[in-house]
């Protein structure tokens, strides 16, 4: 089935919804002050070389140095006129100390976001994607696509790339090349290869750091990078973005029949098509399946785990089918889960424990067909003996619920909050602590309506206590903009 972009732009926000099979399978989202800058293009300068982490930090113009690892340093002739003719060359096991210097300038390209309190990510092994090639300067690798299947049709295309591909640089075909003459690559990577120049051209006469290449925008960067999953239609509800998209395919992806429309409804978009609940799901921590059984997803700064549960699904045979199945159900939702809320990085699934060997199997080849849909690198290591599947997913930008939330400031991200009673017993003992200290005096006690009905309806004769032995007055005032956890205790002569 075709799949198709549905576009909102409203004042300083775009969201973009991929839709596969009447599914919303990918969202994007950017605001004004938050412009992705993922394959942007930096001349930059090290400032800090750090020999225990094998890595370097990289000045390319932001508020924090970006982070160079020592694998994803290329120092090519090509790419650095100052080692021209010298036959420099990097051996695989260098240390980071045998390779750049402070103060060196050098071309990288940002391969991830700042997320948390982690800055950007660089890399100066550069990749320039077009319509059906990604070019690779300073590597010679040819590669095609996973996505390509058909094994004569993956032999034909990297003996083309071969053919097409001057030595000093690397070529892969993307999915979209499937089928394509070898013209049809020789001028995307004419295009390509013409582009790098001028960033080389450029790098010469800036000074570090400086911005010397920057990717598409969000809306043409989408349509670009998913046009070869059968992209059939765009539907966008701003009239200026609707004429620059039309533009940009006839420039871009002339032959490609993708249909675009102007919504000008009076309803929002987002609601008609349906998307706007499913965008309000992405909070949820619990997500049932229709069997009944459910699987929680919880984000640590480390991880994220994703548990499965039988929930209320009671099965039709044995135990071990109920479980089979859940696990099964499971594994559908937790392919999607993991697409649409663009979760990267180390994720941990605890599955349903199984006792029988082929069962497990049976799960986590499931798994390893259901990711491959998924168009981020992603790997799934075998099913422990406890049911533990550990999964790698390539993380570029932000987790979308990341992106679309803040830390809670009444537990400051912990999910917790503290009881009534804890809090309760907090202020009878801060209580004592403040009459021993001031006999005689009036105290008033500022807190929530919940804990003040507490101390009303169940703590009463503590408070009588406290009165008669240190001889105050408690006066307690109930103030709903107080969280649960919120008091305060006031003396008065």
């Amino acid at each position: 089935m075709a799949s198709e972009l549905i576009i909102n732009v409203t004042f300083s926000e775009t969201r973009i919804a991929f839709i596969e099979n009447g599914l919303l399978v990918e969202f994007f989202t950017e605001r004004k002050n938050d412009n992705s800058m993922v394959g942007n293009i930096f001349k930059g300068k090290v400032v800090r070389i750090v020999p225990g982490m094998d890595a370097a930090f990289v000045d390319i113009g932001l508020e924090k140095s970006s982070f160079l690892y020592v694998g994803d340093i290329i120092i090519d002739e090509m790419m650095y006129e100052e080692f021209e003719n010298s036959g420099f060359h990097i051996e695989v096991n260098e240390r980071i100390e045998g390779m750049l210097e402070e103060g060196q300038e050098l071309i990288v390209q940002v391969s991830r976001e700042p997320i948390g309190q982690k800055g950007t990510r660089v890399t100066s092994k550069i990749t320039l994607p077009g319509r059906f090639l990604v070019l690779m300067p300073g590597t010679e690798h040819i590669g095609v696509s996973r996505r390509i299947e058909q094994e004569d049709e993956r032999k034909r295309l990297a003996s083309l790339l071969r053919e097409i591909c001057p030595k000093g640089y690397g070529l892969i075909a993307r999915t979209a090349s499937e089928g394509k003459t070898k013209d049809d690559l020789l001028s995307d990577f004419v295009f390509l290869k013409r582009i790098w120049e001028s960033i080389q051209e450029k790098a010469k006469v800036v000074g570090a750091p400086s911005i010397l290449h920057q990717d598409l925008g969000i809306i043409f960067r989408v349509i670009r990078d998913l046009h070869s999953h059968n992209l059939k239609r765009i539907v966008v509800d701003d009239m200026a973005v609707f004429k620059r998209i039309e533009d940009f395919l006839k420039d871009y992806l002339p032959e490609e029949s993708c249909e675009v429309i102007y919504f000008d409804e009076k309803d929002p978009i987002f609601e008609v098509f349906g998307i706007e609940i499913e965008i309000s799901k992405l909070f949820q921590k619990k997500i049932w399946l229709k069997s009944g059984g459910y699987i929680v997803i919880d984000n640590t700064e480390a991880l994220t785990v994703i548990d499965v549960n039988t929930g209320r699904y009671l099965g039709r045979k044995d135990l071990e089918d109920t479980i089979l199945r859940t696990n099964l159900e499971a594994i559908k939702e937790i392919a999607y889960q993991i697409r649409l809320r663009n979760i990267g990085g180390i994720i941990v699934v605890d599955f349903i424990d199984m006792e029988r060997k082929e069962s497990r199997e049976i799960v986590f080849q499931a798994l390893v067909d259901a990711l491959k849909k998924d168009r981020i690198k992603t790997f799934a290591y075998p099913m422990s003996e406890i049911g533990v599947i550990q999964i790698t997913r390539k993380r570029t930008r932000h987790n979308i619920v990341n992106m679309l939330t803040e830390v809670c400031p009444m537990c400051d991200g912990s999910g917790y909050v503290k009881s009534q009673y804890t809090v309760c017993y907090e202020v009878l003992r801060e209580l004592r602590s403040f009459c021993r200290k001031e006999t005689g005096k009036k105290a008033n006690i500022y807190l929530s309506p919940e804990v003040a009905s507490v101390l009303y309806e169940e703590e009463k004769s503590s408070l009588e206590y406290i009165e008669r032995t240190f001889q105050t007055k408690v006066n307690i005032v109930a103030n709903p903009d107080f969280g649960i956890d919120r008091f305060y205790i006031e003396g008065k002569n």
